[in-house]
């Protein structure tokens, strides 16, 4: 899906690690809620509280949950999913617009 429809975008925006990391929250009327972002070069880690997909729309990155070893690709048009209540690390390679869905 291209472009969500009947939603409310909150205004004020979510700016993580000094505004390398910046996020918009999109409002549905089912009471769901995504974030659509932008993430600049680098690394980064996250705690959840809910369940996410995370979809790379472009950009390339790595993540992997914390204390793993082993680091996971992910590109432009692929997603990955992280557990609800975890930690997880991400090496921006390239600037990457992403869309964040809660379970």
């Amino acid at each position: 899906m291209s472009e969500f429809k009947n939603v409310t975008v909150v205004k004020k925006a979510n700016i993580y690690f000094d505004g390398k990391v910046a996020s918009h929250t999109v409002q549905f009327a089912d009471g769901s809620k995504k974030t659509l972002g932008v993430m600049q070069p680098g690394e980064y880690e996250f705690a959840t509280g809910a369940a996410e997909i995370m979809e790379i729309l472009s950009g390339d990155l790595e993540w992997r949950m914390k204390g793993d070893t082993a680091w996971k690709k992910v590109a432009g048009g692929e997603a990955f999913n992280v557990p609800a209540n975890s930690v997880f690390e991400m090496k921006v390679a390239t600037v990457a617009d992403y869309c964040c869905s809660f379970a």
